[in-house]
């Protein structure tokens, strides 16, 4: 019987954070702490497509470089892991009977997806799914999320890649160093905190309760994917392990695993 696998939220970054020596250590790390996956099931802040879509499963459909202005070598990356088909049927078996589910066979991972897993399963010898994001509203997505929980159970590691903070238009310095701006800091240590208490209703309604907004997320498909991973956990109020904390561009990189 496959071993049950936590959901997780983590923070994944422009393609340069793979060149950050610190965030790769603990992505590797992390990775190492988990049993291996049967199959890893992706949701990215970088695809939202109404109905809910699924994702190619062949190798032979490139990735999805969506991201401009970058070194050439950016380009070039390849993560060639098997499509999981298997997991296709069954992420549409638990959705609700009728709902449309769209397929797009000329859509392979982005960057949302495939730049942790690089670090964290770099062979690329794990079957791996992307699906999109339907909505961007919070207890849509916890509902879906607790649609796919039984996946859990099956081997399936669900990961929901986003960023704790991602206000871009408001950074002075872009450099990986820079000072955060209070705005980064102030939503990172709410975060914490509202992580801490298992405070499922804050978290839904940070537009409103979290300090920093709307700087820390001046649109909100980063944080989105938090509530696929919340909903998919075995108890949305129970305090998530906070696995890596800190900053990169003076972005909040905190990133969670939830059982």
């Amino acid at each position: 019987m496959a071993e049950s696998l936590p959901a997780l939220y983590l923070s994944h970054g422009a393609p340069p954070l793979v060149d950050d020596e610190l965030w790769v250590g603990q992505l590797k790390a992390w990775a190492r702490e988990l049993a291996r996956p049967q199959s890893i099931l992706v949701i990215s802040a970088h695809w939202e497509s109404a109905p809910l879509t699924i994702g190619s499963t062949s190798t032979d459909t490139p990735l999805t470089y969506d991201f401009w202005g970058f070194p050439e070598r950016y380009y070039r990356t390849t993560y060639a892991a098997p499509g999981a088909a298997d997991l296709v049927a069954r992420v549409e078996a638990l959705l609700p009977a009728g709902e449309p589910v769209r397929h797009d066979p000329d859509r392979r991972l982005d960057h949302g997806a495939y730049v942790p897993l690089t670090v964290m399963y770099p062979d690329a010898d794990i079957p791996v799914l992307q699906i999109s994001m339907p909505t961007l509203d919070p207890r849509t997505l916890l509902g879906l999320g607790e649609r796919l929980r039984p996946l859990r159970d099956e081997g399936v590691l669900i990961i929901g890649s986003g960023f704790t903070t991602h206000g871009l238009p408001f950074l002075d310095d872009p450099s990986p160093d820079a000072t955060p701006p209070g705005w980064s800091v102030e939503f990172d240590a709410w975060a914490a905190e509202t992580f801490a208490a298992g405070d499922v209703d804050a978290l839904i309604d940070f537009r409103h309760r979290a300090p920093g907004m709307p700087y820390a997320h001046p649109t909100i498909e980063h944080w989105s994917p938090l509530f696929v991973a919340l909903g998919a956990s075995s108890d949305p109020g129970q305090a998530p392990r906070q696995v890596i904390d800190g900053y990169w561009m003076g972005l909040a990189k905190r990133s969670i695993e939830l059982r």
